[in-house]
Parts: structure tokens; C-alpha cells; sequence
């Protein structure tokens, strides 16, 4: 299954990029800890199994590799990541390494899908239940 490479408004200019994973919505502080800029804080946009982005005020180099700090519904994650994209303010990372926080964001991922899908399922009206 491919999603979409997508940005904040939409639509990301250049080729679409396919994705290994989906990517869900996800809105919530995040830590960044480089080695070029110190430590410095963020919002994220979305999360898939591999990777996350976020809306950061400093700038980070690409390939840098990163310290990530979040928290889940189910867990706080600190997680090594790269940076491997760079849109403006929008940073992609991509997560490397630590079973127990791919374990938390993976379990994260499938309830975010479970959770978004039915938000975009119409309802059924209930004088058309049996």
C-alpha cells in the first residue's frame, strides 16, 4: 500500500514520492537535540512506521543525524532519526534503530489508522439501521 508524499497545504510541489508506510495525522510537541544547533522545539504534522516531520523554527542540516523527543497516546518515544527532507520550515526525519520505540510507534501508526478512517466513514443514519 503507497501513500502520497503530502505538505502542510496539500500538495508538494516536483514529482509525487511514494511511501513505504502511510502517513497519519499528528499533532504534538517534539524535542529536537542536534549537534550543530543544541536542542530546540517543534510541533509535528505526521508520523508513518518510518518516519516522522515537523514544523521547526532553526534551521537543520540534511543528514544530520538527530535525538527525537514525542509523546504518543501510548508512550513517550526518544528516538535517533536523519534529517532527510527540508521544505521551509518542514523537516522530514527518518527514524534509525530502537526496537522499543519502533514498537510504540508502530502500534501508534495502527491506531491512528483505525482512528482516522472512521473520522472520513460516513454514518449511517439510524432510520437505516435494522
Amino acid at each position: 500500500m503507497k501513500a502520497q508524499d503530502q505538505s502542510a497545504n496539500g500538495s508538494e510541489p516536483g514529482p509525487v514520492v511514494s511511501r513505504h508506510e502511510p502517513r497519519f495525522k499528528l499533532e504534538v510537541e517534539i524535542s529536537v537535540r542536534t549537534r550543530s544547533c543544541g536542542v530546540m522545539t517543534g510541533h509535528t504534522v505526521d508520523i508513518s512506521e518510518s518516519g516522522i516531520s515537523a514544523m521547526l523554527k532553526i534551521e537543520v542540516p540534511l543528514s544530520e543525524i538527530v535525538e527525537l523527543g514525542f509523546v504518543l497516546p501510548i508512550g513517550r518515544v526518544n528516538i535517533s532519526a536523519m534529517v532527510r527532507q527540508r521544505d521551509a520550515f518542514r523537516y522530514g526525519f527518518q527514524f534509525i534503530g530502537s526496537d522499543a520505540a519502533q514498537d510504540v510507534i508502530r502500534s501508534t501508526c495502527r491506531q491512528l489508522a483505525v482512528e482516522q478512517r472512521l473520522l472520513r466513514e460516513p454514518a449511517v443514519p439510524s432510520d437505516q439501521t435494522s
